[in-house]
């Protein structure tokens, strides 16, 4: 008969955690928050005219098809960084580049 112990098991949120947190795979999940992030902070109107995205080494590098968002969003490029950023809990963009 078996014996099993609630100590002999791992909760599955610790098993995916320290998945995650493997450094090959840290890389592609930070970019897969960060393009996730955009889309709820910025909402539906914004998302509608953003072309691409790219994010690595803390550069968000961000591709627009209509010139005056991209210019509007100039300004704010600083409280759209803490908005993502609080939003994922976590420090991850260090910059915002708009194209």
């Amino acid at each position: 008969m078996r014996n099993n112990k609630k100590d002999d098991f791992l909760k599955l949120s610790d098993a995916l955690q320290d998945f995650k947190s493997q450094e090959k795979l840290s890389r592609g999940f930070e970019r897969v928050n960060v393009e996730t992030a955009w889309k709820d902070v910025m909402g539906p109107g914004i998302v509608k005219y953003t072309t691409g995205m790219k994010f690595t080494a803390g550069t968000l590098i961000v591709n627009l098809s209509s010139s005056v968002l991209r210019q509007e969003l100039m300004y704010g490029r600083t409280k759209i960084m803490e908005n993502l950023n609080h939003h994922m809990g976590q420090e991850l963009v260090t910059k915002i580049v708009l194209r």
